[in-house]
């Protein structure tokens, strides 16, 4: 074993073969072999020591050799072989290390020459393999070139296909615009419209409800004549009465002569309304209705019949000789307006008429004189 050789003042120390024989301390790997110490002569080249001057500080040689006991502790820690170990434990240790190298170059030649035969058999595969590859690739590619031609052209057609596309877009959209604005100005004028529409229909059907109005009162007007309305003539009692005047007397009904005068001038004035109406003239007659003084005149020779009656004595001949023509000539002129009117409405009245005696017919044969 190796020691370190201390007597007196000076020190004797191995110096170290070579700095990197020591493994780092950051480092991991401590099995490496490393050289051992050699004691070199120095001085004289032959004794392997060095001589310490007694001038080296104490604390420095001391700094030194503990640094140097840890190292080779650590390294005796860490490797089958304890350091510092003897020169020929060392040169052992050392062909044993070269033998192994030796072999392990041996096997690394080998391997170098398998694997430069494997990559040439590889690449002499891969030669004849991948022109036949590489011939379909390039057709692949040229094929992709041709597709990418045509997708080109595609879709430059396609851009300017989406051009006119975005062109028309905007015309439409413009044309959206102005029918929307037309729409509205339309839907505007409809509902004005409509609000007339409804206003309109709201007075047609006022003027229809007024127009049905108005046809009701017309056939109520039609079916109610104006001389119902004006003369109206009903029978109370056995005498006939016009607008309440009753026409004519009997002995055990006395009638007083202004009532029947009065009813002679209401008769009058609707035979001679009657005949006005239908512009009828009378031959030979005039009737002047005059209230209770009514008359007939005769239109050749001016004559005058009176349609009243007094009823005294005194004058009662003559006036009641005027009278009884008076009824006769009223009877004609009522005989001739009947004859009209059976002539031209086809109309017939149920009482016949003997103007020359003065006679009327009750419809059932009997003639009663009028005198």
């Amino acid at each position: 074993m190796n020691f370190f050789i201390t007597s007196g003042i000076p020190f004797l120390v191995p110096i170290l073969h070579t700095a990197k024989s020591f493994p780092s301390k950051a480092g991991a790997n401590y099995d490496v072999i490393t050289h051992s110490f050699k004691l070199r002569d120095v001085v004289n080249g032959g004794n392997g020591f060095m001589l310490v001057n007694e001038s080296v500080e104490q604390e420095t040689l001391s700094h030194n050799l503990r640094m140097t006991a840890e190292l080779m502790d650590l390294m005796s820690s860490t490797s089958s072989v304890d350091h510092p170990v003897c020169q020929d434990c060392c040169e052992s240790l050392l062909s044993t290390l070269e033998n192994e190298l030796e072999k392990v170059e041996s096997d690394l030649r080998d391997y170098n020459v398998l694997r430069n035969k494997l990559r040439l058999e590889e690449k002499n595969r891969h030669s004849t393999v991948g022109r036949a590859e590489m011939n379909d690739m390039i057709k692949k590619l040229d094929e992709m070139k041709e597709n990418e031609k045509d997708l080109l052209l595609e879709l430059k057609r396609l851009q300017i296909e989406e051009e006119v596309a975005d062109r028309e877009l905007a015309e439409l959209e413009k044309e959206r615009d102005g029918l929307v604005s037309e729409e509205q100005r339309y839907l505007k004028e409809y509902a004005k419209y409509k609000q007339e529409t409804l206003c309109l229909e709201d007075e047609t059907r006022s003027v229809e409800c007024q127009l049905r109005y108005a046809q009701t009162q017309l056939e109520k007007v039609r079916n109610t004549t104006v001389f119902s309305a004006a003369f109206h003539i009903w029978i109370a009692n056995d005498f006939g009465v016009i607008n309440g005047f009753r026409l004519g007397r009997l002995y055990e009904q006395p009638v007083e002569w202004w009532e029947i005068n009065a009813a002679w001038g209401q008769t009058a004035l609707l035979l001679s309304s009657m005949a006005a109406k239908r512009s009828f003239v009378f031959n030979k007659y005039k009737i002047v209705p005059y209230g209770n003084f009514s008359c007939i005149k005769i239109i050749d020779d001016n004559k005058t019949l009176n349609l009243y009656g007094s009823g005294s004595f005194r004058t009662g001949i003559f006036s009641d000789r005027s009278f009884d023509q008076g009824m006769v000539a009223f009877l004609d002129c009522l005989q001739q307006l009947k004859a009209e009117m059976e002539r031209t409405d086809d109309l017939r009245l149920p009482h016949g008429i003997d103007k020359d005696k003065g006679r009327i017919d009750d419809g059932v044969g009997n003639w009663y004189s009028i005198k």
